[in-house]
């Protein structure tokens, strides 16, 4: 199969039929073998219910429906799952994305040799100051600390080689960030194509300005992950040592200091009341807290195992 489409999608039934025709039209224009993998996360309409008269009426479409909504990612992981095609396309359920850059997007990883290519919407129909600007300040933040180089990390159209999507992890809210999981996994041919952006046709935005909250969020814990999630004791341990350093100086300070005024016969403090006691006292502890940090870390490292994120209550048939 040379394409897999996979649409995460929530409370979209307006949507759903006009973006099957359009998906269809374009792969069988050009005919492409390819399935397209819809994941209701959770929606509460009729989504569902389009869904399984669409994969009753083509055996290429299939539908995985989850218990309750778990978030794009856990969606995007189902249908990574399941996702049989040398090319992976996602995009969003909304039509805001364009179909018809799909062949293009398919040419660039199967002919350029691309291992990931991310659209990116130079110009969009959106709120400016909900969402245009503080998109960017995001995708710079981005850029600065992932060392990617997109224009635009959260842009649903992406094409994905097929070893790609079977060898990252997508979990919590790191959608956003499948580019970086990516490189770190090893994939560093990584490209970006400009797309074309539509207005939204039905319904309202799913997301408001706290997702660029917990973007940056995600951004710390993906950087903190690539640097250190294999060995938390190379961060853990290095700032405890830091901070015992730090005590023993404090502390050799006050031995020295109460050594050389009883010498020279000068008057003389109780340590206690020295200032230097206290921070010796408490850049121990921190140091002390931070070793135990390091020894947790690699201790639930080393125990963790696979779990279940989300409940898929059923599927179509024919997946």
């Amino acid at each position: 199969m040379q394409i897999s489409v996979v649409i995460p999608l929530l409370n979209e039934e307006q949507s759903l039929v006009e973006l099957y025709n359009w998906i269809a039209k374009v792969l069988r224009s050009n005919s492409f073998s390819y399935e397209i993998i819809f994941i209701d996360d959770g929606s509460t309409d009729n989504s569902w219910k389009t869904i399984e008269s669409l994969s009753l009426n083509d055996e290429n479409v299939k539908g995985i429906r989850f218990n309750r909504n778990y978030g794009k990612s856990q969606a995007l992981h189902a249908g990574f799952l399941k996702a049989s095609g040398d090319v992976v396309i996602t995009m969003d359920a909304d039509l805001q994305d364009n179909p018809e850059e799909i062949p293009e997007l398919y040419r660039m990883i199967t002919q350029e040799d691309y291992q990931l290519v991310s659209g990116w919407k130079k110009k969009r129909y959106d709120n400016v100051l909900t969402k245009n600007i503080p998109s960017k300040i995001f995708n710079a933040a981005a850029r600065k600390t992932s060392g990617v180089r997109l224009h635009d990390f959260n842009c649903g159209l992406k094409a994905y080689k097929q070893e790609v999507i079977k060898n990252i992890d997508v979990y919590g809210e790191m959608h956003r960030y499948i580019p970086v999981l990516a490189k770190n996994a090893g994939f560093y041919r990584i490209t970006e194509k400009e797309v074309k952006h539509q207005a939204r046709k039905y319904g309202k935005t799913k997301f408001g300005i706290n997702r660029f909250i917990y973007g940056f969020l995600d951004l710390i814990s993906i950087w903190f992950l690539s640097k250190f999630g294999r060995r938390p004791m190379h961060l853990f341990g290095s700032l405890g040592v830091l901070m015992f350093i730090i005590g023993f100086i404090s502390a050799g300070w006050i031995g020295f200091s109460k050594l050389y005024k009883l010498y020279h016969h000068q008057p003389n403090t109780l340590v206690a009341l020295n200032p230097w006691f206290y921070i010796a006292l408490t850049v121990m502890i921190i140091g002390t807290q931070f070793f135990l940090a390091g020894f947790l870390g690699e201790l639930i490292l080393r125990s963790k195992r696979d779990k279940e994120r989300y409940l898929i209550r059923k599927t179509t048939a024919n997946i």
